[in-house]
């Protein structure tokens, strides 16, 4: 299976950077390469009304697109689960 390409926006760059401590953000970033090898790992879901998966990563969301044509994921947004989908 070839890789994808992973794009992260730039508001959701900043989102990642403001987030938690130093090891939340690592375990984040970890998250986010593994989704270059597998767009839809065990465990991320569909997101209803839109085109966008997420995927858990302990308290916090990690939202993004899948372009299959294209082999890219685009990051969206990233942040805790009470804000993430507002």
């Amino acid at each position: 299976m070839a890789e994808y390409k992973v794009i992260i926006k730039p508001s959701a760059s900043k989102e990642l950077d403001a987030l938690g401590t130093r090891q939340d953000r690592h375990r984040i970033v970890q998250r986010i390469r593994a989704l270059a090898g597998d767009p839809r790992p065990y465990g991320s879901q569909k997101l209803s009304g839109a085109e966008k998966y997420r995927v858990r990563c302990g308290i916090f969301r990690i939202v993004y697109l899948i372009y299959d044509g294209a082999r890219t994921v685009e990051i969206i947004k990233v942040g805790h689960r009470r804000d993430v989908y507002r």
